[in-house]
């Protein structure tokens, strides 16, 4: 007899608090400024959500000198550094700053961490837009490392006052090693006072851990330069699931569908919509026979952040 086929659905999944606030924010100008308006990089890392908003007027640039002088600008969800903020008001641009407000918290504590003298070290990606923007908040004092292997080059006297940051949206087991080797090698380090890693983060990765070892394949939604999007992939894996990074249920391979896979974990990043969500059992159900759907909830989130002063006031005044 044929095994039933089963999709585990895992939650949380998809947008978080920053997200919503983001989207919500370009959404709301789009009603309150006249057209066209500038968003500085992409609100988020989303193909879809993206494209939606231009779709309806949004210009994506990545450079401010893009942007007319005394125009409207949306800073994204990840955050600028200085110099950013600098451009925009060289230009007379009116900013509305969609950085996440977890985000903001890793500004702050560059900028005091830099003001009492501190050595800082960034674990995150190099070239990823929210890591950059944290550099730039103390590029004289900051040093960004990757990995443990990258802590074996970092060359710092032993009384030198030293501090260590995170990005966001980083694996949580593999920042906790590279903390542990921190704290080895320079054993004053300091560190900020609650984790750097967002709640969002930290969830979706403990929801994949549960389903992960459970099921022979895990589809992740989310595109491919979203960080915690592939950190969920690569959980994944690790845990001995085969996974797969898709943009949508176009993206689904039917060969990766064999005989002898019945168990299926299914989850989102934190910047892919539910509606992708729903096309993505669509297809899993009504072509590859996955019927029974087991909602797997780790916890629940109830998480929300204000839009920014400026937007809300001029909301109310138009």
């Amino acid at each position: 007899m044929d095994q039933e086929k089963q999709l585990f659905l895992a939650s949380p999944r998809g947008f978080c608090a920053g997200v919503d606030r983001a989207i919500e924010v370009v959404e709301t100008a789009l009603k309150v400024y006249p057209s066209p308006l500038y968003v500085n990089h992409e609100i988020v890392h989303n193909k879809h959500v993206v494209a939606s908003l231009r779709a309806k007027g949004v210009v994506f640039v990545d450079d401010l000198r893009e942007v007319p002088e005394g125009q409207t600008v949306i800073f994204s969800a990840h955050g600028v550094s200085p110099a950013v903020w600098q451009t925009a008001a060289e230009r007379r641009l009116n900013v509305i700053d969609a950085t996440c407000p977890l985000v903001t918290k890793v500004h702050m504590e560059a900028k005091r961490y830099a003001r009492e003298g501190y050595r800082i070290i960034l674990i995150g990606h190099r070239n990823h837009v929210e890591a950059i923007g944290t550099y730039g908040e103390a590029p004289d004092r900051m040093t960004i490392i990757e990995t443990v292997e990258d802590i074996d080059q970092l060359d710092i006297p032993p009384n030198e006052k030293l501090a260590y940051l995170t990005q966001t949206t980083l694996s949580v087991q593999d920042t906790r090693e590279i903390i542990t080797r921190l704290q080895q090698k320079f054993p004053h380090i300091e560190g900020p006072k609650s984790s750097d890693i967002c709640y969002a983060t930290t969830n979706r990765q403990e929801a994949v851990a549960y389903i992960a070892p459970k099921v022979q394949l895990m589809l992740v939604i989310g595109s491919q330069n979203s960080s915690n999007s592939n950190r969920l992939k690569e959980l994944s894996e690790k845990l001995g699931a085969r996974a797969y990074l898709i943009d949508d249920e176009n993206h689904i391979e039917p060969h990766w569908f064999t005989d002898e896979i019945v168990r299926v974990g299914l989850t989102a990043g934190a910047s892919a919509p539910e509606i992708l969500v729903e096309r993505v059992i669509g297809r899993l159900r009504n072509e590859f026979g996955f019927i029974k759907l087991n909602d797997v909830r780790i916890k629940d989130e109830d998480v929300i952040f204000q839009l920014p002063k400026n937007l809300r006031e001029a909301a109310l005044a138009g």
